[in-house]
């Protein structure tokens, strides 16, 4: 049996490398912000994806528990 990719994975590693070649792409060719804006901005970005896989894996895990508590109420 095929093991499920779940949410919180493939929706925060999809928009990890987006944002990375948006970096890798953008960073050398914007001279009208300082370097500094420009790492933190992309590092805030990177912290806010990482704050949402927590939140995704949280749900992930309490819509679980909720599953496996209906199927063990009903028997």
């Amino acid at each position: 049996m095929r093991k499920k990719v779940k949410k919180s994975t493939w929706l925060t590693l999809a928009l990890f490398i987006y944002m990375t070649a948006m970096a890798v792409y953008f960073l050398p060719r914007n001279t009208e912000i300082s370097r500094t804006e420009k790492y933190v901005t992309f590092g805030a970005s990177y912290v806010i994806v990482l704050a949402l896989w927590f939140v995704l894996r949280k749900k992930e895990k309490i819509r679980e528990r909720r599953k496996e508590d209906i199927i063990t109420n009903k028997k």
